[in-house]
């Protein structure tokens, strides 16, 4: 009998002593959990450099585009057109001029969100009376605010500055309505998030009804904290609130659409149209004008930037409110209620209709 040295291991044999094949290997690592913990060590380096982009190139380095602008007076008179050359040039932008028959009716104008500025030029050219609106965007009553009197000393034409709808004091930068409204987008999503994985078993109706709650009580509570405890703004209270509410049931519901048809992977694209873009493109840190064109006009056609635009005409202009912000925000929660509902099947939550007896293990 043929001795063996005490602990040797044995004869390999069969299965069990075969090495895995590349392709088994492969097939193993796909049924493990370290396939999506690898693909997601990915998507999060790519989406943390797409962060930083989206943000640098929008607000990083504001630059006037196309700025609606009122012009008044004797504007054509050879000086005027010298003093409106100069603002182009100081501004580096195309002013997008709109005469009006009076002063009087460029500022009805610019109280109606319709022009950012008001160039009245008087004395055949003597003198020029700038209107600016530090609520109609802070950024574009700045440069706007440098811009004229330097040109005005360049062309010898002296230059008075108003600012016809100035910030609140608790505001001096008008940047709190873009955090009120980011707090309602972000906490509107991952609310939804979180019922996805801590009450999974709601069924459509229900996992609704749920955002509804968390909605409204979630819109309350950023209103509250912006107004009654820190007074950074002066809000408008129920229609501020119901606009945050408003937001955060969208979000929230778009979150759900996605989750419906990507399932674990929903939170990619929502992430991408809500915070990518559309909180950048919103035009809360950088008025429309001062973004990038496409960015600027994309914008106000998504919830982040139709919820700032509806909150800051609720706050700064009130009583000159548009319809147009509140279809977007409507438009998108009906279209994610719809898919949702109708693909209600597909989405990996809800209890179903049979017995918990049955329900597969």
């Amino acid at each position: 009998m043929s001795e063996k040295s005490e602990g040797s291991p044995g004869p390999r044999h069969g299965e069990h002593g075969r090495s895995p094949s590349p392709s088994e290997r492969w097939a193993s690592f796909t049924r493990s959990p370290f396939l999506p913990a690898t693909v997601l060590v990915f998507i999060l380096a790519a989406a943390a450099a797409l962060f930083a982009a989206a943000y640098t190139y929008s607000m990083a380095n504001p630059t006037p585009h196309h700025i609606p602008t009122g012009v008044t007076g004797q504007y054509q008179s050879a000086r005027g057109k010298a003093f409106l050359d100069g603002m182009e040039k100081a501004l580096d932008a195309q002013l997008d001029l709109r005469p009006y028959g009076s002063a009087a009716d460029a500022r009805e104008a610019v109280g109606q969100q319709r022009i950012y500025a008001v160039l009245d030029v008087r004395d055949d050219g003597a003198r020029v009376a700038l209107d600016v609106s530090g609520a109609s965007g802070f950024t574009v009553a700045q440069v706007f605010t440098e811009a004229g009197p330097a040109v005005g000393r360049a062309t010898g034409v002296p230059v008075t500055v108003t600012d016809l709808h100035p910030l609140q004091s608790g505001d001096p930068r008008g940047l709190t309505i873009f955090y009120i409204s980011l707090a309602a987008v972000i906490i509107g999503f991952v609310g939804a998030i979180q019922l996805s994985v801590h009450a999974r078993d709601l069924n459509p109706a229900e996992r609704i009804a749920f955002t509804v709650a968390y909605a409204l009580l979630g819109g309350f509570a950023v209103a509250a904290v912006a107004d009654w405890w820190l007074g950074a703004v002066d809000l408008p209270f129920v229609e501020s609130w119901l606009i945050l509410a408003l937001t955060m049931f969208t979000c929230g519901m778009v979150f759900t659409m996605f989750n419906t048809f990507f399932h674990r992977w929903a939170m990619i694209p929502t992430w991408g149209l809500l915070v990518l873009l559309g909180n950048p493109a919103s035009g809360g840190a950088v008025a429309p004008p001062l973004l990038p064109t496409v960015i600027g006009r994309l914008g106000q056609w998504l919830p982040p930037g139709a919820s700032v635009n509806a909150q800051h005409t609720a706050v700064y202009f009130r009583g000159a409110q548009h319809a147009f912000p509140f279809l977007v925000l409507a438009g998108w929660a009906l279209l994610s209620c719809a898919l949702f509902w109708f693909w209600r099947h597909r989405h990996p939550g809800g209890r179903g209709t049979r017995p918990l007896h049955a329900a597969p293990v």
